[in-house]
Formats: structure tokens, C-alpha cells, sequence
């Protein structure tokens, strides 16, 4: 059995992970996030003036923040203490509770370190609240979620959210510096240096867990950019398509198509179907893109997306993933008009805010001679049999008066509907309608 521990590396004499090996030991050592430790940064502050409140950690993987919690405890002597969402149920909870407020008795705080806080139930979120606010627990939260979404909001009114950004090339490029301090140079050549810190996509732990499998594996001539690739597996996009990474791509291509920008649009459409996104879900997307963004300014739009659809469903992938990609460039190059949208959205506030108002006499029907003698349809002027085709009569409710909702743009076909409309107003100001 200890040959298998051994061999797995987990036996006790065996040396731990870089990634472990070169965690920072203090504060000052932490890459990448000086907008939170700096002097005069929020967690800097805290430090300085031994006083740490709560705070939700939100930031992708691999930046840092177990790191940081253990860190901040030791700068403030508090006794740290870290929980998993995943494994820790509500008896081990209630243990952590009662052990934070005995060591409290004694004069010790505890920093609580939950790490995935997203990942417990509004219930068991809840239960943190007391202890909180008694000072049993200073608790830092840990999660790559968006704690708007996964968190209570009396959670977040307790805890301030600190935002750990990716790590980019140059921090990427010190950890790189450190694993060969600690080891010895790794045999890349520079362009092959530059893609393996490409693969780590802002992950330090996995930038150094790559590099860690260079150093024992390969130790001859320098590797290119393709050795490189052949000697690692290649790191998929990092990209949920349930949670934050599939709100943010899909709001990169939305706003890339409404600015009319189709090579940006080609780029985030590519992510996400590199990223294991539903190509249906995507189309479907689009057509909410083309009746909001594009809509009569290209009437063409819609019809375009909808058939990008129809011909996914009838190819498949990979095939039917070029239709959708033509409907982006379609949509992202046709004129933009929201019009129709805001006009819609008008239309039902105003339904929200008057309520109930009737329709005026003169439009309603009157299939009974009660009805006719009450007034139903008295004075309805049927358009057809107006000069133009047009009456001008006013079909609002008398309580309301006209209003105007669609505004259309100088842009595309909405340049014709508007000449149409301008056409109709000067119709109903010639016959003082």
C-alpha cells in the first residue's frame, strides 16, 4: 500500500507540488492583484490597521485566493480555519461554529475560509449570519461565480465583494521565474515560453503544474512552439456554459454584433462554440439580435437568423455552425436601429401606468342594438373609404391621448418607414384630425 501512495505521490517523505512549494508566504510575495494589497488598497488597509472584515474573494481560478485568506489570517492573527462547500454539511458547520466562538471566549478570532461559497444552499448561508455579526467569525468567501447571482443579499451586505483579476503575462512570466529559481531553467525557446504562458490562460497553479511536468519530463534541447504542444496537452477554454463564463461571451458577441463589429462577432462566436456552447442556444441569440438591435432598419435580419436556425437544424455540427456564423456577419454588417424595441418597451410602461382605460367608443364593435344605442362604433370611419386610405382618427383611449412610441432612425428600410409616417402626420394636420 505504500509503494501506492508513494508512486502516486502522497507518500509523507515526498515532495510536494511546485505549485504548493512556492506559494507565497506573505502578502507582499502575491502576484497579480495589487488593486487589493497594496498600502491603500482595500485589503491593504485592513492590515495595516489589524481590523479585517468580511469579504467575498470573486475571481477565475488559479489567482490566488486561498492564498490570500491564509495570508491575511497570519498578518492578522487570527486562526484560520478552511471549509469546503462541497464536503461541509450542516453538523460540520455547527462544529466550526461552536469552536470559533470558544477559541472567540478566549480572546482568539477565527478567520473562516469557505471555499466555492456559491456551492451552499440560502439556508446554509444564512446560518454564517449570526456569527458574523457576534464576531465569532471574520469570513472570507471564496468563488468563481458572480456572488450577485449565487450569494444571498445578506450575505453581500455583510461582506465586502473584492474582485481578483486573471493574472496576466507578466505576472505569469514571475511565476515562471520562481519555478526555475526553485529548479532550474526550463528548455523552451521563446516563442515556445510565450505559448506555454498562452496555455495557462491566467491560471498561476496551472501555469506552474505545466511547467512542473516540463522540468521532470524533458531536460534536452530547447522546445518549439509545436514540441511544446506535442509534449502537453493543450488547456480547453476556460468557459462554463451554465454559469459566469457563458453570461460574459454571450454578452461579448451580443454587444460585438450591435457594433457592428462582424470580425470581433466571428472571434466571440468562435469562443463559444470552441467552449462546448449549443449552437441552438447561440442561434437563438441571434434572432433576439436581429429584432432588437437591427430590426425594420433591416427587415432582412430576422428572416436571415431564422433561417440560420432552420439550417443547424437540418446539418449539424460542424456543417449548420457556418449558417449561424453567416447570420453574425449579416446582422453585425446591417444597419442598427432599436426603434421598434424601445419603442415596444414604451408602449408597456405606459400599459403599466394607466391601467385599465377603454378603448374609444368609435373602435368597438357593436353586435347588439344595446350596444349600438349605448355608442359602440358611433362615428368609426373605415379607412378604405378615406381619401388615401387614410382617416387619422385617433385610436388611443380618451383618457390618454396620442402618444408617440416609434421613433424611427435615418438608417436602412426604417428611412422609408419613417417617410411613411411623416406622410400620415401631415395627413391628420391638413385635416385637423
Amino acid at each position: 500500500m505504500s509503494d501506492l501512495f508513494g508512486a502516486a505521490g502522497l507518500a509523507d517523505d515526498n515532495p510536494r507540488p511546485l505549485a504548493d512549494r512556492l506559494r507565497p508566504r506573505v502578502l507582499a510575495e502575491v502576484i497579480g492583484q495589487d488593486h487589493l494589497l497594496d498600502p491603500d488598497a482595500p485589503l491593504g488597509r485592513m492590515v495595516g490597521a489589524r481590523r479585517l472584515s468580511s469579504a467575498i474573494l470573486w475571481g477565475p481560478p488559479g489567482v490566488g485566493k486561498t492564498t490570500i485568506a491564509r495570508l491575511l489570517a497570519d498578518a492578522t492573527d487570527l486562526h484560520f480555519e478552511q471549509i469546503s462547500a462541497i464536503f461541509t454539511g450542516v453538523a460540520d458547520l455547527r462544529k466550526v461554529f461552536d469552536a470559533a466562538k470558544a477559541r472567540r471566549a478566549v480572546g482568539q478570532g477565527t478567520l473562516l475560509f469557505v471555499d466555492e461559497i456559491h456551492r451552499f444552499n440560502r439556508a446554509q448561508q444564512d446560518s454564517f449570519l449570526p456569527h458574523m455579526e457576534d464576531g465569532s467569525i471574520v469570513l472570507i468567501g471564496a468563488t468563481t461565480e458572480n456572488p450577485s447571482f449565487e450569494l444571498n443579499a445578506a450575505i453581500l451586505s455583510r461582506a465586502q465583494v473584492l474582485v481578483l483579476r486573471r493574472l496576466d503575462e507578466a505576472a505569469l512570466e514571475t511565476l515562471l521565474k520562481r519555478a526555475e529559481d526553485d529548479q532550474r531553467p526550463l528548455s523552451l525557446t521563446p516563442e515556445a515560453r510565450e505559448t506555454l504562458i498562452a496555455m495557462a490562460d491566467g491560471d498561476g497553479r496551472f501555469l506552474l503544474n505545466l511547467a512542473e511536468e516540463l522540468l521532470t519530463h524533458h531536460a534536452g534541447p530547447p522546445l518549439d512552439v509545436q514540441g511544446l504542444t506535442t509534449a502537453l496537452a493543450r488547456r480547453a477554454p476556460i468557459y462554463d456554459k451554465g454559469r459566469e463564463g457563458h453570461y460574459n461571451l454571450t454578452s461579448a458577441l451580443h454587444k460585438s454584433v450591435r457594433g457592428s463589429d462582424p470580425d470581433a462577432a466571428l472571434y466571440w462566436l468562435a469562443r463559444m462554440l470552441k467552449g462546448g456552447e449549443d449552437p441552438l442556444y447561440i442561434a437563438r441569440r441571434v434572432v433576439r439580435m436581429a429584432v432588437e438591435d437591427v430590426g425594420l432598419a433591416d427587415p432582412q435580419a430576422v428572416t436571415q437568423a431564422i433561417a440560420a436556425k432552420d439550417t443547424y437544424d437540418f446539418l449539424g455540427s460542424p456543417e449548420g455552425e457556418l449558417a449561424i456564423a453567416q447570420a453574425v456577419v449579416y446582422i453585425a454588417t446591417a444597419p442598427k436601429s432599436n426603434a421598434a424595441y424601445a419603442a415596444f418597451k414604451a408602449a408597456m410602461r405606459a400599459a403599466g401606468e394607466t391601467g385599465s382605460l377603454d378603448p374609444p367608443m368609435h373602435i368597438l364593435n357593436a353586435p347588439t342594438s344595446m350596444m349600438k344605442d349605448m355608442g359602440y362604433g358611433k362615428d368609426y370611419a373605415y379607412d378604405h373609404d378615406a381619401p388615401d386610405g387614410f382617416s387619422g382618427k385617433d385610436y388611443f383611449p380618451d383618457a390618454m391621448g396620442r402618444t408617440v412610441f416609434y421613433d424611427p432612425v435615418e438608417r436602412g428600410f426604417e428611412r422609408e418607414l419613417k417617410k411613411r409616417l411623416d406622410y400620415w402626420e401631415g395627413l391628420r394636420t391638413k385635416r385637423g384630425t
